[in-house]
């Protein structure tokens, strides 16, 4: 239908005109109401819409980095993990190791002996189950992590170390039925509890620095998540009290275009 087929009076027209925008209105504050938002695409503000879009991007980029440096955490708990029980198995070892060298039993100090080179197997085995889903840092693993959502812009690499028997310089410094071999022995085992303390420190300092950037990014994702929410969200008490309003003004539209077209009913009385 043409829009000149049907005159309407001004009154009439302009009371449609006043419901059309009271509709459009209230299906926007509809909108706004069900999705909780003010902004909800581009043509509501396309100035608060692409800055909130860009915050929750990044906020997402910073979300995908905290799952690398959870995993980073469990690396070095499971290598901090692997240290203590390597100290612990030394610790016993320097006691046979004393026991040896307290003692001329030849027996008794053959005895310490082989009691002594099966917890230095244990050691090594030790040390090699001591990774995190494929990462060993007892192994000479390497750990590298990134903090920031730009690759390169902050990151850090966490070096392992080989803590097996031979490379921590565990040995029996020979046959311990030879005279100071036991306690020589110890001397090798002192060395190795002072690399192992050295080391558990370095990564003490490490996993230091990754939960502090945990704590950093949680920070920063709720920041960028509130600050495009206030760029973004409605205020509910404020859209409840339109959504009435308009309802209430939509009635009334109603109720005036029902009024104004009751002039050209007039004409039917002529009949």
């Amino acid at each position: 239908m043409a829009i000149s087929d049907i005159s309407l009076t001004a009154g009439m027209r302009n009371n449609l005109l006043a419901l059309q925008k009271t509709a459009s209105q209230l299906s926007a504050t509809q909108d706004r109401l069900s999705s909780g938002k003010r902004v909800n695409t581009a043509l509501d503000n396309p100035t608060n819409f692409f800055a909130a879009q860009a915050a929750n991007n990044r906020a997402s980029d910073l979300n995908d980095r905290k799952d690398g440096m959870s995993e980073a955490v469990q690396t070095i708990k499971a290598a901090d993990n692997g240290i203590t029980a390597i100290t612990s198995l030394i610790q016993s070892a320097k006691g046979l190791a004393s026991a040896a060298a307290a003692t001329n039993d030849t027996l008794s100090q053959a005895t310490y002996e082989t009691q002594f080179l099966a917890i230095s197997s244990q050691i090594t085995t030790l040390a090699s189950d001591a990774g995190y889903r494929g990462t060993n840092l007892l192994t000479d693993g390497t750990l590298s992590l990134e903090f920031s959502q730009k690759t390169g812009d902050a990151n850090l690499t966490v070096n392992g170390f080989k803590a097996d028997a031979a490379d921590l310089g565990i040995s029996s410094a020979g046959t311990w039925t030879t005279g100071g071999n036991a306690a020589s022995s110890l001397t090798f085992m002192d060395n190795a509890l002072s690399t192992l303390r050295t080391k558990s420190s370095t990564l003490a300092s490490n996993l230091s620095v990754i939960t502090t950037r945990q704590s950093f990014t949680d920070s920063m994702i709720n920041t960028l998540q509130t600050g495009a929410d206030g760029l973004t969200l409605a205020d509910m008490n404020n859209e409840g009290a339109n959504m009435l309003m308009l309802q209430t003004r939509q009635s009334l539209g109603t109720t005036a275009l029902s009024l104004s077209s009751q002039a050209a009913q007039s004409v039917l009385k002529l009949f």
